[in-house]
């Protein structure tokens, strides 16, 4: 996924132009732009998705794939 980060053109969520920046989604892999992350924030699994990171994060797992992506209504 981060061979492509960098020069991925779309939002993989909402296919939105990247040109005003990106960021590596919390819930999984998925490279968003900034109005995709404010949505993700506001995801009632949000903070789930925050702390199962960090808890591999301090296992020593620095490529953990989440804990998966739900669309929401």
């Amino acid at each position: 996924m981060l061979d492509t980060f960098f020069t991925q053109r779309f939002c993989d969520r909402c296919k939105g132009d990247l040109r005003n920046g990106r960021i590596m989604s919390m819930i999984n892999k998925d490279c968003i732009c900034f109005e995709c992350s404010i949505k993700e924030t506001q995801s009632e699994r949000y903070e789930e998705a925050v702390a199962a990171e960090l808890g591999e994060i301090c296992s020593g797992n620095w490529n953990y794939d989440g804990i998966g992506f739900e669309e929401e209504e």
